[in-house]
C-alpha cells in the first residue's frame, strides 16, 4: 500500500510540474520555473524512495532534496515579493 501511495505522489507531483513548466513557457515567469523545477524534483525524489529496499522517508538523503524541493518554492515565493 505504501509503495502505491509513493508512486501515486510521485505522479502526482511530475504531473504538477508540467504544469507549471507550461504556465513559464506562456508567461514567461521565473516563478513557475521555479515551481516547476520543485515539483520535478520533489515527483524523482518520491519514486527513488519506492524503489529502495526499505523505504524510509527520515533518510538523510531522501529528506534533503524534500529540503531542497521546499528552498526552492521559498526562493521562488521571495523573488516573486521582492521590491523591483
Amino acid at each position: 500500500m505504501n509503495l502505491m501511495l509513493l508512486g501515486g505522489i510521485s505522479v502526482a507531483s511530475l504531473i504538477a510540474g508540467l504544469y507549471f513548466l507550461r504556465f513559464w513557457k506562456t508567461t514567461g515567469d521565473r516563478f513557475f520555473l521555479f515551481f516547476a523545477i520543485s515539483f520535478f524534483v520533489e515527483g524523482v525524489n518520491r519514486a527513488a524512495l519506492g524503489l529502495t529496499e526499505q523505504p524510509n522517508e527520515a533518510t538523510p538523503f531522501f529528506y534533503l532534496v524534500r529540503l531542497l524541493s521546499f528552498a526552492l518554492i521559498l526562493v521562488a515565493i521571495l523573488d516573486k515579493n521582492r521590491a523591483r
